[in-house]
């Protein structure tokens, strides 16, 4: 039984981490578990348990700012449906093929694909005036985020976003509704981790990052209602590009 006794000195870090990281994605549609992820590993938070800690607090951030973005109106709840069930789906044979093959290997391949839509959408915002049209492609993507989210330990928002953005769907419903839909995503995944690690999912780590994007969801749903949609679109372009040319590098290094 793990000792559940936490210094509240402690758990600054992490909360900042979580607040920081919840803003970027409810104002983006991702980046919470890339962000949360680098950090936590980078000061010496093991991978696995990263992941793991990420994923589970997900559960609640997600909840927490799909209920912000629904007070808000902006979600889109045909898009919705037509994301939930292939992303959960996806997700759960994520999850499966994450335990029986080693998804690095794919890793660098879907960044790079990742940082060229994030270079693409950040021209796109600055040269020409968004076209809203209706995305066609939205069941295969949302099984295909689902699968990269669960095996390689995050990249929901990444590629959904991304993706329904390059399609010319609307800016505020498309970030409002991937990250409502992650939140049944997030609670498929993470019921895998809690099952496989009980209690020892929730470290201090996990701790503070809940608090922090607990408290940060209500805001980022609030940005996207009030941001201008070109910006929108040059601010997810900018931060899909450096945080996807971020991993290549420590993928190659």
């Amino acid at each position: 039984m793990p000792d559940l006794a936490i210094n509240p000195a402690d758990l600054w870090p992490f909360i900042l981490i979580g607040f920081a990281a919840q803003l970027i994605d409810g104002a983006l549609g991702m980046a919470f578990g890339v962000i949360s992820s680098t950090l936590l590993v980078s000061i010496g938070v093991p991978p696995a348990a990263a992941s793991a800690g990420v994923h589970v607090v997900e559960s609640f951030t997600t909840a927490a700012s799909g209920v912000s973005h629904v007070i808000h109106k902006n979600v889109d709840w045909r898009l919705f449906r037509r994301l939930v069930i292939p992303g959960v789906l996806g997700g759960v044979l994520g999850a499966y093929a994450l335990s029986r093959i080693d998804a690095e290997t794919a890793r660098p391949v879907v960044l790079s694909y990742l940082a060229a839509m994030g270079l693409y959408l950040l021209w796109r915002g600055i040269k020409y005036p968004p076209e809203h049209k209706e995305p066609r492609v939205v069941a295969p993507l949302g099984f295909a985020g689902g699968f990269l989210d669960a095996a390689g330990g995050g990249g929901w928002g990444a590629v959904v976003t991304s993706n329904l953005l390059v399609q010319g769907a609307n800016p505020r419903h498309v970030i409002g509704t991937v990250n409502t839909a992650e939140f049944f995503l997030t609670v498929t995944i993470s019921a895998t981790f809690i099952a496989a690690l009980g209690i020892e999912a929730f470290t201090v780590a996990t701790t503070g990052l809940l608090i922090g994007g607990v408290a940060a969801a209500p805001f980022g749903a609030l940005l996207v209602k009030r941001v201008p949609t070109k910006q929108l679109l040059i601010f997810v372009g900018f931060v899909l590009a450096l945080t996807s040319i971020y991993g290549v590098i420590n993928c190659v290094v």
